[in-house]
């Protein structure tokens, strides 16, 4: 299966395209542009108040040691300074850092939104190819990445730029012998930054990859616990998520080689340069070129511009996952969906034709499901869909509910082609109940009520009657407010169908598909919900996909489709009298069977 958004051999640079893009993120930030330039205002503030710090400290030696000062000329005072330095650059810290989390969050919060809003108009051929674990991934890890990006590395970014140029400022008005010295520090730094800062980019990447893969076997398997535990292969997974988490440590760890050369370099060559440079400033002391209040600022300034030079590095690294996540995220708001910004309303009178209708999916494209089918359904009709699993019942529903394009030919609704009506609109014409019903997992009131999400209580009360469901809801001791559980686990299958049908319902469709909805129940809860069918099937266009071929009698018409085409097509009494018929053999079957 095609997995676009976690391949490994994606490495975003720091290219062009890769600034647009994580630029194309910063979009979100717009409406909190004015609090975000307060917290940058601060930040710059702070970074420069704090740079004055050195200089302060400096000038408190020299009037220990008897120089002087210019303005301030008591320890007491230059020392009542420093104090005042720290306080302002303090409320000014903490505005930043405030105004940045107010900004960071909402922005979040926005992506995560716009993330959501945007997966859940796209088509299913979007998800066809791709896996849901990988897709919550990317509106959790990668916007936890961005996270980081806003809260922590622009601000990092910004305060290490100001501090490098203005503290290099400082440093060659007030001892231009030393910064001169100083300077031949600077490009072994940044050039073991940028060295360091790509390999562990890319090992950061790899880590990331291989912990959403592993995301997902927790996913998969959660889903399909009860799969999991039927066939007792709880040992089996726990190994596989294992070996997984086993592969994320070893990258993890391998990556932190690198990091911990690269902080370790970084150490000795800071370090280094402050002891070369401060025994170049012991000789000038010692020639009275400066004094040492001047050196002791020279070397804590030398400390800041050093700390920012590392820094940098580090930030390089997180630019370079920020970006990754950045494309990422901006793939999937880049895809092309199905959004209806109509408010408009539609009453289909549920006639439905297939011209020439002809189809393969995405994913299978050399493989045809249907094949030139033609069909044509009234207004008020059932219809039963009958034949072999594959044979295409199913693609008849989804390309009805507009889930796919077909590959030819044309899908009419009431004598028009079904592209022509606002999606929205046209998919609320329509109804559905499968055959294994996904209920939320809140309360029975909240699931009758997704059909209807405005109803009254009588409105959902009344549905429940009519799908047969208020006497079993009624028996609950929180009656409507009963939790159904994660995908409705706490309800029998009759039970979860009888709610999937007051939830149709209330819907109130123009046209209804039933995939098999009958299938996996027993004898009374089948004869419960056939008799709630048939109160939803009342006066509606209705397509009935059907196994058991004893729900089906009384439909105006059976369609037997077999290989992508219609084999045959007919009532129940014609089929049955055709000799050697396809339905005729499957009921004998059936019969046979029972």
């Amino acid at each position: 299966m095609e997995e676009p958004l976690t391949e490994g051999d994606k490495k975003p640079k720091l290219t062009r395209s890769g600034f647009q893009k994580l630029i194309g993120i910063f979009k979100f930030i717009s409406p909190y542009r004015w609090t975000l330039l307060l917290g940058i205002l601060c930040l710059m503030l702070s970074s420069i108040t704090l740079l004055s710090f050195p200089y302060f400290a400096g000038k408190l030696l020299d009037v220990a040691s008897g120089k002087g000062g210019f303005i301030l000329t008591s320890i007491n005072q230059i020392a009542f300074a420093l104090l005042a330095i720290l306080i302002v650059q303090g409320v000014f810290s903490f505005i930043r850092v405030y105004t940045f989390a107010i900004v960071s969050e909402r922005t979040l919060a926005d992506i995560r939104l716009s993330v959501y809003q945007k997966m859940l108009w796209l088509p299913l051929t979007f998800f066809d190819k791709r896996r849901i674990g990988e897709l919550i991934s990317r509106i959790t890890s990668d916007v936890g990445i961005l996270q980081d990006a806003f809260t922590v590395t622009l601000a990092e970014l910004l305060r290490q730029v100001v501090v490098l140029i203005a503290g290099t400022i400082v440093i060659f008005v007030l001892t231009p012998k030393l910064a001169l010295f100083m300077l031949l520090t600077f490009p072994v730094l940044v050039v073991a930054a940028l060295f360091f800062g790509k390999f562990i980019r890319k090992l950061s990447k790899k880590t990331q990859d291989q912990l959403a893969a592993t995301n997902v076997i927790v996913e998969e398997t959660l889903q399909s616990i009860t799969v999991v535990k039927s066939f007792t292969n709880e040992l089996f997974e726990v190994t596989r998520y294992k070996k997984s988490l086993k592969e994320v440590v070893r990258i993890a760890l391998h990556a932190a080689k690198y990091r911990g050369v690269f902080i370790s370099f970084t150490i000795v060559a800071l370090f280094g340069g402050i002891v070369a440079v401060s025994w170049y400033g012991a000789f000038l002391v010692q020639a009275n070129e400066v004094t040492v209040g001047e050196l002791f600022s020279f070397v804590l300034y030398t400390t800041f511009i050093g700390g920012s030079i590392a820094g940098l590095g580090d930030i390089y690294s997180q630019l370079q996952k920020s970006i990754g996540a950045s494309e990422r995220i901006m793939e999937i708001l880049a895809e092309v969906d199905e959004k209806d910004e109509s408010k408009s309303t539609l009453k289909l009178e549920g006639k439905i034709q297939f011209e020439e209708v002809t189809f393969s999916y995405p994913t299978r494209a050399d493989l045809p499901v249907l094949k030139k089918i033609n069909l044509e359904i009234k207004a008020g009709q059932k219809v039963a869909l009958v034949g072999p699993s594959g044979a295409g019942k199913s693609t008849i529903t989804s390309l009805l509910l507009r889930y796919y394009k077909p590959g030819g030919g044309q899908v009419l609704i009431d004598e028009k082609p079904a592209e022509a009506y606002k999606l929205s609109a046209y998919r609320s014409n329509i109804g559905v109940v499968p055959q294994e019903v996904i209920l939320f997992g809140g309360t029975i009131k909240e699931n009758i009520a997704y059909g209807k999400p405005n109803a009254t209580d009588a409105e959902i009360e009344d549905a429940a009657r009519k799908a047969n469901a208020l006497d079993f809801i009624l028996s609950f001791p929180e009656q409507m407010n009963t939790l159904v559980g994660d995908r409705g686990v706490k309800l029998s299958g009759g039970q979860r169908q009888r709610v999937a049908i007051a939830r149709a319902i209330l819907k109130n469709p123009t046209i209804l598909i039933l995939d098999e909805a009958t299938s996996s129940l027993d004898a009374e809860s089948e004869k419960l919900v056939q008799d709630a069918l048939e109160n939803l099937m009342e006066g509606r266009t209705t397509i009935i996909i059907a196994h058991r071929l004893s729900t089906i009698r009384k439909v105006d018409r059976i369609l037997v489709i077999k290989e992508g085409i219609i084999a045959e097509s007919g009532s129940h009494d014609e089929l049955t009298n055709r000799n050697n018929g396809i339905y005729s053999n499957l009921l004998k079957l059936q019969f046979n069977e029972g």
